[in-house]
């Protein structure tokens, strides 16, 4: 299992809301998860400007992915789940893409 760790950064102006921010920004990834982006399970914490995810995700059926793909499938799954949700435009700066895999 890969865990991936990544952080959403708060829009100037929003402020942390544990009690909301967490449970909404854990729906989305789950509402936007695919068998292909291994998601087994999900974490997050409120901070103080920004939202820590950590994402477990499972290997990829084929022979040693390693840990770039799995960020890969990371970044791939925040960035959709960003696109597709209202929720998480509203609270959160566009994620930035992982270094050597563009937006998808």
């Amino acid at each position: 299992m890969d865990i991936v760790y990544t952080s959403l950064d708060h829009r100037p102006g929003t402020l942390s809301d544990s009690l909301t921010e967490v449970p909404e920004a854990l729906a989305a990834l789950w509402a936007h998860a695919t068998p292909e982006d291994g998601l087994e399970h999900a974490s997050a914490r409120s901070e103080p400007g920004r939202l820590d995810l950590l994402l477990f995700l499972l290997p990829p059926d084929g022979a040693g992915a390693g840990a770039e793909a799995a960020t890969g499938r990371a970044a791939a799954l925040v960035a959709r789940s960003y696109r597709n949700s209202l929720v998480l435009k509203r609270r959160y700066l566009p994620p930035v893409p992982a270094p050597g895999f563009p937006g998808r």
